[in-house]
């Protein structure tokens, strides 16, 4: 690895991230791209002015504020989720580049198959069974087209949970929700995955991984963290997924990922570890920047704030 460039690093969540990581590595060149994804043309010309030995790709559309915002914009979705994302690949492949794609794991539901709570997760020969969103349906389909570029390492992305409350973290998208559903599901803690990505580009991995902590946590036992380590007075209320139905446009995935092949191949050196454990970290090293930013002890935004609850 001497030189990468990375789509989404200017402006995406994971993008920068990963931009970050590359600049602290020795001896390895970081460019930001700058060609749009549906532009072929631009982003021919900048492979080839740039020459970089690896890309990673987390450029994307997910939707403001979440996923409901694809399904009445359907086109812009696939321009970038579909049609950008493919020229990356088939480019890569033609100059032979290694590529990185920081792809979703929200493209299987719980079955009898993978029933929920048996501890059967999917893995990454299993063909999607999720399309009830139009975010996950073309994601679905892209994995299919994906696996046959033999230069891509897809790295199937869950729940992506973060040190801060970054407006795009998992744990600050249910924080702020009046009620959440109960489920366990595979998640990814950024803070161990995404260094661990970069290891398994530099290590030439490539195809389909299942790229979440090993185990499922559920959305009650996050918040419950939240509460002890951030916000003691945060408190919560349930609902079930029929509920849920009632005030979303689409559907939401829920699933445990296998990841034993993931955890076989990871290169020496890494570090991950099972969810419950992980997510407990993250919240640790959570308190400790929120003190540092001065939203805690007492400082939080209003916007997490929650009105005492009423008592019976």
């Amino acid at each position: 690895m001497k030189k990468v460039l990375i789509y989404g690093g200017k402006t995406g969540w994971i993008g920068q991230l990963m931009s970050k990581l590359v600049e602290k590595e020795d001896g390895v060149e970081c460019v930001l791209g700058s060609a749009r994804l549906e532009n072929r043309q631009d982003l021919d010309k900048e492979l080839d002015e740039v020459k970089p030995t690896h890309v990673l790709m987390s450029a994307g559309i997910t939707g403001r504020p979440n996923i409901d915002w694809c399904e009445d914009h359907k086109p812009e979705t696939m321009r970038t989720n579909v049609i950008g994302t493919l020229n990356i690949a088939d480019l890569c492949y033609m100059k032979k580049i290694h590529c990185t794609i920081y792809a979703t794991g929200c493209i299987f539901k719980y079955d009898e198959a993978h029933p929920l709570g048996s501890g059967i997760g999917f893995v990454e020969e299993d063909v999607a069974n999720f399309a009830e969103s139009f975010y996950s349906e073309t994601k679905g389909y892209m994995e299919q087209l994906l696996k046959n570029y033999t230069n891509c390492l897809i790295l199937r992305v869950r729940m992506p949970i973060s040190d801060d409350l970054f407006h795009r973290n998992f744990v600050t998208k249910i924080v702020k929700y009046e009620r959440v559903v109960n489920i366990p599901n595979s998640m990814t803690v950024l803070h161990e995955m995404l260094p661990a990505s970069l290891a398994m580009a530099k290590a030439a991995l490539t195809g389909v991984y299942n790229f979440t902590n090993p185990g499922v946590i559920s959305h009650n036992e996050v918040l419950d963290l939240y509460t002890k380590y951030i916000d003691p007075s945060y408190h919560y209320t349930n609902f079930t997924i029929e509920e849920q139905a009632k005030v979303i446009k689409a559907g939401r995935s829920n699933n445990e990922l296998d990841t034993t092949k993931l955890m076989r191949d990871m290169p020496e050196g890494v570090k991950i570890n099972d969810i419950k454990t992980a997510v407990d970290l993250c919240f640790q090293r959570m308190k400790v920047n929120l003190t540092e930013k001065g939203w805690l002890p007492d400082n939080l935004p209003a916007e997490f704030v929650r009105a005492p609850k009423e008592t019976k």
